[in-house]
């Protein structure tokens, strides 16, 4: 009997060695900033990126990282939003400028081209043939059925 108490208690003894030794390995792999309460946070721990490390980012990684991918999303429509508002403003200040162009050409083609205006080139230019018709013009009446017309009637 002495000798089953002899195994028993070498039993216990490497039982609460290998219990001890499981504890030793718990006490290194546990770290401070696993349980931390939600009322200890602060700004300190925020910049300092204590939260980073926290079990509730490491759980929501996949949030964060679309979160993440969202953001530069819209950041980089906005951008482009923006450069293509920039082109239409561009674009409308020159459309304004031909617009203005073309209708400075037409009423200084119009003014040219009138009747007064024509008259007076041909006299300060004297070695033009054209000159100023002395006769009134004629009117030429063409018949609606005969030489022009395309049936032969």
């Amino acid at each position: 009997m002495a000798e089953e108490q002899i195994d028993i208690q070498n039993d216990l003894k490497a039982k609460e060695q290998k219990a001890l030794e499981r504890l030793k390995e718990i006490k290194q792999n546990v770290r401070e900033d696993d349980n931390v309460p939600v009322g200890t946070l602060t700004l300190r721990k925020i910049l300092g990126g204590d939260v980073l490390s926290a079990n509730l980012v490491r759980q929501n990684i996949w949030l964060l990282v679309l979160i993440v991918f969202f953001t530069v999303i819209y950041v980089a429509s906005r951008y482009q939003c923006q450069q293509d508002m920039i082109l239409i403003d561009k674009m409308e200040g020159e459309l304004k400028d031909a617009k203005y162009k073309a209708l400075s050409s037409s009423s200084t083609l119009t003014e040219r081209s009138r009747e007064s205006q024509v008259l007076k080139a041909l006299q300060q230019n004297r070695d033009s043939v054209l000159h100023i018709s002395t006769q009134p013009p004629y009117i030429i009446k063409v018949p609606e059925k005969g030489l022009f017309s395309g049936s032969d009637e």
